[in-house]
């Protein structure tokens, strides 16, 4: 073990790898074609042993990715072969069961040998735009039908890229260069992290990384059993409903908590649907135990030894195990709320330290623009046919001293790309995109407000969206007598009504309306500081009305 001095040597250098990492992670978004990498940062990178165990991730990055991703190595070593891993290759998959999810999803692995040995692994994924099928959306009945499968293989042998495997998926997509141009990305973000480790280990001499990884694995265990120990043991129980595609979804978990572990058993939790919302077990795993290290552990860097102690079992094929084929191209909706399903558990052992419920899953907007038979462009604009991708969040929950987050992606961590670059992108024009006046529940603590935006089609184009929003029928539930958040609403511009999930045209000339929900409230409103009262309302947060219906505020 070290000590003294070696131990802070082993320290610099430990934070000499998460720099590595981090511009590893940069120069994917610096070089990514995607709006949903280089605007959003939905995305990961980190550094992994030679065994395929994680040692260092980037911040950069978000959850899903970055645990799935944890697990993903193991599987590229056992499929590819050791005998078949080569300097110079780099391996490629979408697969959702073995990378983080679903299909649009693709995750790189790149080996990094130092003096013709093999000392580890560099590993990333990111959201692509396209991967032909029936487009990024739930209707789906089969994986089959939601895009092209690249299992595990080579993307490079040797550095030389395998073209015949270029040309199939160039065949296959929508928007084959912003596609392929990630690709292209994705390898090699890796292989800056290779170049940047080898300046690392030849400035600190190091033949190989083992000594360094037991320093990061012994210690990180070490530190995440000190913070489980003083945990009162027992079982912990929350449930949940989301809205579902045809009905609702019925999720449970029992966090059993003793001594060394927590596991977290989603026994209860309702079957598989017939439509893409399902979650394979790897995305389960990612977001429950997001949750645990964040509330249990959240000073305790990301890796393979810090994560050991969280565990996650859930029955095959309910909404949280799905088995191939099942669809899964949005199994982000139901993922994402699986912090608020652990945070309510954890909130029974745990009281006054975790937030309230927010809108958590991802308001992810996927247009399909096209041309108008017979129309013209509007001037300055040429008719085209376009995939875009927008990411946008409702509000965070109130935590137990401080409001809530306004537009925040929890527990996702991506931004939101700007109007400006997504119109770019394709032909549409965001009318407007601000926050939703009176949508953060009520409580001592505020829940944070989601937004309103709306969208239409340029002249001469026709638009559809392959919807895929929740809490429209279940809002985000307050906590310790804190009200429920506004819940969110899909609609065109002249009211009528549109169904939040599946594929629909917006008819000509009509803009579309999103009402993104608001996240719950924390604590009795009435026990709310008056001057916030008062500042909301100036701010345009709340309306007078509910000010005084909410909160018992007295006007002037």
């Amino acid at each position: 073990m070290a000590t003294g001095l070696s131990s802070v040597h082993m320290q610099v250098m430990w934070n000499r790898l998460i720099s590595v990492v981090e511009e590893q992670a940069l120069t994917l978004l610096r070089t990514a074609f995607s709006t949903s990498v280089r605007e959003a940062g939905d995305l990961s990178a980190g550094v992994f042993d030679e065994n395929g165990r994680m040692m260092a991730q980037a911040v950069t990055g978000t959850p899903g990715h970055v645990n799935a991703m944890a697990e993903a190595v193991g599987h590229f070593i056992a499929d590819i072969g050791i005998d078949n891993i080569f300097e110079g290759d780099s391996y490629i998959t979408n697969d959702p069961w073995k990378g983080t999810g679903h299909l649009h999803d693709f995750t790189f692995v790149n080996p990094s040998f130092r003096n013709g040995k093999l000392v580890g692994y560099f590993a990333c994924t990111a959201h692509v735009v396209d991967v032909g099928g029936r487009g990024f959306g739930p209707d789906a009945n089969e994986v089959y039908e939601e895009g092209i499968y690249v299992p595990i293989m080579k993307f490079a042998e040797r550095g030389e890229v395998d073209m015949r495997l270029i040309n199939i998926l160039r065949h296959n997509v929508r928007e084959a260069d912003q596609v392929i141009g990630d690709l292209y990305s994705l390898s090699s973000c890796n292989e800056i992290g290779h170049r940047r480790l080898m300046e690392m280990m030849d400035e600190f001499k190091l033949d190989n990384l083992n000594g360094l990884r037991d320093f990061i694995f012994s210690h990180s265990l070490r530190a995440t059993l000190d913070q489980l120990k003083d945990l009162p043991p027992g079982s912990y129980h929350n449930q949940l409903t989301a809205d579902g595609y045809d009905g609702p979804v019925h999720m449970k978990v029992r966090l059993d908590v003793s001594e060394g572990q927590v596991l977290a058993d989603f026994t209860g939790t309702s079957g598989l649907s017939a439509k893409g919302i399902n979650v394979p077990l790897v995305y389960t795993t990612a977001y429950a135990c997001y949750a645990l290290k964040c509330t249990l552990a959240p000073s305790i860097p990301n890796n393979h030894a810090s994560l050991e102690p969280f565990k996650v079992t859930a029955p095959v094929n309910c909404i949280l195990n799905a088995i191939h084929p099942a669809p899964v191209a949005i199994r982000h909706v139901l993922g994402q709320f699986l912090p608020d399903i652990v945070l309510g558990a954890l909130h029974k052992m745990l009281p006054d330290t975790v937030p309230a419920e927010g809108s958590s899953a991802l308001w992810n907007v996927q247009l399909g623009a096209s041309p108008i038979e017979g129309s013209e462009a509007a001037a300055g604009e040429v008719l085209r046919q376009s995939q875009i991708l927008m990411f946008n969040s409702g509000g965070t929950g109130a935590r137990p001293r401080l409001d809530g987050l306004s537009a925040t992606a929890f527990p996702s961590g991506v931004h939101t790309m700007s109007s400006e670059v997504t119109e770019h992108v394709g032909p549409i024009t965001i009318w407007r995109k601000e926050l939703r006046e009176g949508s953060g529940g009520a409580g001592a603590q505020r829940g944070g407000l989601g937004q309103v935006i709306e969208i239409s089609a340029n002249p001469g184009h026709r638009m559809y969206i392959n919807a895929m929003f929740d809490r429209c029928d279940n809002p985000a539930r307050g906590r310790d007598g804190g009200l429920s958040g506004s819940a969110g609403s899909v609609s065109l511009d002249d009211g009528t009504a549109m169904q939040s999930k599946g594929k629909q045209w917006i008819p000509d000339g009509r803009r579309l309306v999103l009402n993104l929900p608001g996240g719950g409230g924390y604590g009795d409103p009435l026990s709310r500081d008056q001057a916030l009262v008062r500042q909301d309302i100036e701010r345009g947060y709340i309306s007078e009305q509910q000010a005084k219906q909410d909160y018992g505020y007295e006007l002037d």
